[in-house]
């Protein structure tokens, strides 16, 4: 009988071992690209099997992750510092995954400078998110007024999707985006060009530098009890970025064979274009820490009223 009770706790552990997962979330859109590789080239790592889940937006992906449904995704830094400060620390940061890719786009060829708008209203993507705080604090640093006579209006009313198909009808004359929404607009329009590149203009402010747009974050749980692991996991979405960046087109069709919300076209145009890169936590620590403290000074609550501390950054 102790036999049989020993073998069915073995094979009772057994069988949990082989049926465990690492639980990957990702938002459909370009955070997600270089996923898709991995999706078609890792099944496990560990013998964890990885399974993968699909989000609209953020907002529906951090209860998952706040809650152990969700063990690893993707997300804007500044909600990753916020989620850190104001939920227990329930995430960690383990590594930037896109850099700024954002622009300021229109037909009309006169503007090539944050002045040039002087007396124009600007659509930008999403009120308190990062194209929003972007452009606040450019506008700043130009010494441009915001919402005044002599300055320059910022509207929001506009859903960041429908906004490359209002700039190509007319209805509005500039926007701020992210890409892919700038090849979007572009393919479909070619008198629309980038008047404006974001990054070029934060670099002229701090010493060449560009600043992080995504993070991969990680329940804290998990990278606690699952440390090696999520080393490997870690080394093989680098080797999927790798695999982006040298194989676009490829890189592309994968994005559309998984349905990840982009079409294959705009993808391998915009790859080149939206700076994904794979800098560990602990080397971007400073360049997060600059992005967070900008974020901090126009709006404190965007990142949870206070830098994450040291243990924000995996090791």
């Amino acid at each position: 009988m102790k036999k049989i009770i020993l073998s069915l706790v073995i094979l009772q552990t057994f069988v949990s071992a082989a049926f465990s997962q690492i639980r990957v979330g990702i938002l459909n859109g370009p955070s997600c690209i270089p996923v898709a590789n991995m999706m078609e080239n890792i099944v496990s790592i560990d013998n964890q099997e990885l399974s993968y889940e699909k989000f609209s937006e953020a907002t529906k992906l951090l209860p998952k992750m706040i809650k152990n449904e969700i063990d690893i995704g993707f997300l804007p830094v500044n909600v990753a510092a916020k989620v850190y400060n104001t939920s227990n620390r329930a995430l960690v940061c383990a590594a930037i995954t896109g850099y700024g890719n954002l622009a300021l786009i229109t037909k009309d060829k006169t503007v090539s400078s944050f002045h040039d708008l002087k007396g124009k209203t600007v659509y930008v993507a999403g009120q308190g998110a990062t194209p929003d705080y972007l452009m606040q604090y450019l506008l700043k640093e130009n010494e441009i007024e915001i919402n005044c006579e002599n300055g320059i209006t910022l509207e929001y009313r506009i859903p960041t999707a429908q906004i490359a198909p209002a700039l190509i009808s007319g209805k509005i004359e500039y926007a701020v985006v992210p890409e892919p929404f700038i090849t979007i607009a572009q393919m479909k329009d070619n008198s629309i060009y980038s008047a404006i590149d974001f990054q070029k203009e934060f670099s002229r402010f701090n010493k060449n530098e560009n600043y992080p747009l995504t993070v991969l974050v990680v329940n804290k749980k998990f990278a606690e009890e699952h440390n090696e692991t999520l080393h490997k996991f870690l080394d093989e979405y680098s080797k999927a970025w790798g695999l982006t960046i040298a194989l676009p087109a490829q890189s592309a069709k994968l994005c559309e064979k998984y349905d990840l919300g982009l079409p294959s076209a705009v993808v391998s145009k915009s790859i080149p274009k939206t700076n994904y890169v794979f800098i560990s936590a602990k080397d971007g620590k400073e360049s997060i820490e600059k992005i967070l403290s900008i974020f901090m000074e126009l709006n404190p609550s965007s990142v949870g009223a206070k830098l994450p501390d040291e243990d924000f950054y995996f090791n």
